[in-house]
């Protein structure tokens, strides 16, 4: 087998781009559940439906929960084929004079799930560009695409060396940039400009000194529960609303 990808939402992503001879395996008896990717696939002319025991599927995808689809891409397409990148430079420089961005920064995320809920809500907010680091954070693997259902095929993506120095290009090109943390100022209150840098840390440290360094802005959610710190991706998806509120007054 080639690349596999489960998760009816990311196959259904994984459909529209699928090479010829892609396989699409079914679990017997879940025609009704599957019916939609079924056509799909039929309608595509590129990938073949083939249907199989869910015990021939548990040996292909082994302690994964599959749930009775499976989309094989023969080994035609890389993993990274699938995930829209795209360097800073490129989207700078694809900027038209005065164009407003919106620019998220994950700095250190590791958590595969994290990341693919997050490019989720980058999705549906309209992020132009999220920038990873290379090293010491997770990359967009195909635990990140399932979660992410399909949307780290339309959220462009710049893997980077360092981040400091695309904050200084985005900088120089108009961007404020906005560190999330607990002790900020809150969101709320908080006007974000027309070109902004949403920067979101570790799960669990936060914001690396260097990069708090080159913040702008230190920006918080207000919270009146119980337990110390809403997960990374909940976050990132309230202060990305919070950005589109302040422009939609």
């Amino acid at each position: 087998m080639g690349e596999k990808i489960y998760g009816k939402h990311a196959i259904e992503e994984g459909i529209k781009f699928a090479p010829s001879g892609s396989i699409l395996y079914l679990c017997r008896g879940t025609g009704k559940k599957f019916a939609d990717l079924d056509r799909m696939a039929r309608f595509s002319k590129k990938v073949i439906v083939k249907k199989i025991s869910k015990a021939e599927m548990d040996k292909m995808l082994p302690e994964i929960d599959h749930r009775g689809a499976l989309l094989d891409l023969g080994g035609a397409r890389k993993t990274h084929s699938r995930i829209n990148t795209k360097s800073v430079k490129e989207y700078i420089d694809n900027l038209s004079n005065g164009e407003p961005g919106l620019v998220l920064v994950l700095d250190g995320i590791t958590d595969p799930h994290n990341l693919g809920a997050i490019l989720r809500s980058c999705d549906q907010f309209g992020v132009d560009l999220v920038i990873i680091p290379e090293r010491r954070s997770v990359q967009a693997n195909e635990t990140v695409i399932k979660v992410s259902s399909g949307a780290a095929q339309y959220v462009p993506i710049a893997q980077v060396v360092n981040i400091n120095r695309e904050l200084k290009l985005l900088k120089d090109s108009g961007f404020w940039i906005y560190g999330a943390d607990m002790n900020g100022k809150s969101s709320y209150k908080t006007d974000f400009a027309h070109r902004s840098v949403l920067v979101m840390g570790n799960e669990g440290s936060g914001i690396s000194r260097l990069v708090r360094e080159n913040c702008d802005y230190i920006t918080s959610i207000d919270m009146q529960g119980h337990i110390d710190s809403l997960n990374v991706s909940v976050a990132t998806g309230i202060l990305l609303y919070e950005f589109r509120r302040h422009f939609n007054k």
